[in-house]
């Protein structure tokens, strides 16, 4: 089975919804989602978006806090680009339908919030859920364009290239489509298009534990690699510091703007830590505050931190923060009388997929905006909420550039020759899947974790090259399930986390080890590349 359309969208978070919104008028789309299509890290999100909307604020406070969070590693033209293409990015949102938290004082007034690392309020937000109403209304918007075709429970097993198609090396290399699993019925369908966008988010589950959705196994970054991308500073996953412990809790994370809005971390003992480790306390950038619980967590014997917003009014924090009150409340936990416990998890992708300021990777017509690109915006730690922001600048960068292409040629479409199933047979040994599975984000949250070493890397990559080697037979035998799919991604991006990380001899942001300390800004200020997978003519 074969389906044609002028854009190929991978990913349904507020990148892809974006970016589908803004070529739809000019040509087709095919919009493919693994699930349902707000189940997305997007409709999780709670703080907010970051923008400079106040008259108190500037475009030069914003990107100097980026270029601090992310210990200037980040491209300062990047960065400028993006604070100062906020604002419109906040109006299309609006013009959306998104609805954005007023000031009660004042309701022609958002209520600016603040997080970690922001030397300004400068957080517009939707109570805590601002993630789901953007979610909302760009799927509305979407649903609603009837040049728009959505493909649910659909997930990406590979991209097709010219390079394949011919079975020969060549540059440049061209994306013209990809082979898309459908769940319902287990076949796989060759999607063409005329320009391919990855916006398939990020890679949480690589880790035993995050605040992630299932769904977020990089499933993006494996491909395109595996096509011949390159991929950048894989090094740097950032862990959120605070997620909800509870033995029934499926790392619910606690908003950063639960600190913003005055909340305190404290060891069990009732003592506030934060001030031992960062002038900014409880605002310290994020790489910092999770080091921080990650210490005082060993260094004490405790299994969490304790996070306490009780000196606010009980009527305050059931208002702005109606969600995170009823989740904690549900697991027995009152957060207007007693603190919420926390530990960390690992939560977003810094690095990604190699793009370049119009969302443009190394394979013409292949496209790559959100979480899953490396953009040059975050370097070595994102600033919070400025990713609700890059994907949308992104994703209007990449339509423009988009339109470009289907302008100067032809919509055409080659033939492709369809995915080859002949050979292979159905599994009866899913234990393979389930125990390779575990055993890779295991060995992740343990040697490549908040705090690393180089005995500790080794020891991971020699374990993932092992289970690759597992899966590579098996991938190549039976025939191909979504849980394949993802196992065999989490193990190309572990090894591309691993294999970074080794690459960077020094701690900088999100990336600590035992063995280099310090930063070393003389050999080290620069991006971790790795070049995209020599190509396999294989199916």
């Amino acid at each position: 089975m074969n389906i044609t359309s002028d854009f190929l969208v991978i990913g349904t978070g507020i990148a892809g919804l974006s970016y589908a919104l803004k070529v739809a008028d000019q040509g087709t789309v095919a919009l493919v989602t693994k699930r349902e299509i707000d189940v997305t890290a997007t409709n999780l999100a709670q703080g907010g978006i970051a923008a400079v909307t106040s008259t108190t604020d500037s475009f030069e406070s914003h990107a100097e806090d980026t270029m601090a969070a992310g210990a200037y590693l980040s491209h300062p033209d990047i960065v400028n680009m993006v604070v100062s293409a906020g604002p419109k990015a906040i109006n299309d949102l609006i013009e959306w339908g998104a609805k954005f938290s007023r000031r009660e004082d004042n309701s022609e007034e958002y209520d600016l919030t603040r997080e970690g690392g922001h030397s300004h309020r400068r957080i517009l937000h939707a109570k805590d859920a601002t993630g789901k109403e953007i979610e909302r209304a760009l799927v509305d918007a979407v649903k609603a364009h009837k040049n728009i075709q959505i493909y649910e429970q659909h997930i990406a097993v590979d991209l097709i290239t010219e390079a394949k198609l011919r079975k020969q090396l060549m540059q440049p290399n061209r994306c013209l489509g990809a082979y898309i699993l459908d769940k319902k019925t287990n076949q796989i369908i060759t999607f063409g298009a005329g320009v391919t966008v990855l916006a398939t988010g990020g890679a949480g589950k690589v880790y035993l534990y995050t605040c992630n959705p299932d769904i977020a196994t990089g499933d993006g970054v494996a491909i395109a690699w595996r096509a011949g991308a390159a991929v950048a500073n894989m090094e740097f996953m950032q862990f959120h510091p605070t997620t909800l412990y509870h033995p029934h809790a499926k790392s619910f994370l606690i908003s950063e703007a639960v600190r913003g809005e005055g909340a305190i971390l404290r060891r069990r003992d009732g003592h506030p830590f934060m001030p031992d480790y960062h002038h900014l306390r409880d605002l310290a950038p994020r790489d910092i505050v999770a080091r921080a619980i990650d210490n005082e967590m060993k260094k004490h014997g405790d299994d969490c931190v304790f996070l306490d917003i009780t000196h606010k009014s009980a009527d305050y924090i059931r208002d702005r923060f109606p969600m995170i009150y009823q989740t904690c409340l549900e697991y027995g936990i009152d957060i207007t009388t007693e603190s919420i416990p926390v530990v960390p998890a690992a939560h977003y992708l810094c690095g990604g997929i190699q793009v370049n300021s119009s969302g443009e990777t190394c394979i013409e017509h292949l496209f790559a905006i959100g979480e899953v690109a490396s953009t040059g915006l975050h370097g070595a730690n994102r600033l919070a909420s400025n990713s609700l922001l890059e994907g949308v600048v992104f994703a209007e960068r990449a339509a423009s550039k988009s339109l470009e292409y289907l302008t100067d040629e032809p919509r055409t479409f080659p033939s492709i020759d369809p995915w080859d199933s002949s050979g292979v047979t159905k599994s009866n040994e899913d234990v393979v899947v389930s125990h390779n599975w575990d055993e890779i984000r295991r060995t992740m949250w343990n040697y490549v974790g908040i705090v690393r070493s180089d005995k500790r890397l080794r020891w991971a990559m020699s374990r993932i090259h092992l289970i690759q080697e597992e899966i590579d037979d098996y991938y190549w035998n039976f025939h191909i399930t979504s849980d394949l799919v993802e196992l065999r991604n989490i193990a190309t991006v572990a090894e591309l986390i691993i294999q970074s990380a080794q690459m960077r001899a020094e701690s900088r942001g999100l990336h600590y080890t035992l063995d280099h300390p310090k930063r070393d800004d003389r050999k080290f200020r620069h991006d971790t590349v790795i070049p995209g997978a020599t190509l396999k003519f294989e199916q």
